[in-house]
């Protein structure tokens, strides 16, 4: 009977340690094939199935897009759901059932792919090239 209470109260007490920690991958230093940025970051939690890309757009660009948009800001930040999937995270569809977009990452890999879905017809294209990649294991 003392072992049983023993290894419930050891599983009180360890089970919550487990979902305190989490995997989060930054990945900086991104360049884009139509703008230029002076930052350009995607942050990836694996953990809470969130992405957060943080960009602020070099002075040409946001002269370009402001043209066009006023609510248009030198520097921004979004937030989307993602999954993973055989060893690819994707961001949730974005769009309409026949025509949606979704970014993909390839885990371990510093490409960012536009996968644009057209009436089940698929493609898929590099929007971005990342300089650095960093993971962490992030406890709190």
């Amino acid at each position: 009977m003392k072992v049983i209470r023993l290894l419930i109260s050891l599983i009180l007490i360890i089970l919550p340690f487990q979902y305190l920690k989490s995997e989060v991958i930054i990945m900086s230093r991104c360049d884009d094939k139509q703008d230029e940025f002076l930052k350009n970051e995607y942050i990836l939690n694996l953990d809470e199935l969130i992405m957060t890309r943080n960009y602020v757009y070099k002075e040409k660009t946001y002269q370009n897009y402001r043209l066009t948009d006023l609510s248009i800001k030198k520097s921004n930040s979004y937030v989307r759901n993602i999954y993973e999937e055989n060893g690819k995270i994707l961001t949730h569809k974005h769009g309409y059932p026949q025509f949606y977009t979704q970014i993909l990452f390839e885990i371990g890999k510093l490409e960012i792919f536009m996968k644009t879905v057209l009436n089940d017809e698929e493609g898929i294209s590099k929007i971005s090239n990342c300089k650095k990649i960093e993971k962490f294991k992030k406890e709190s």
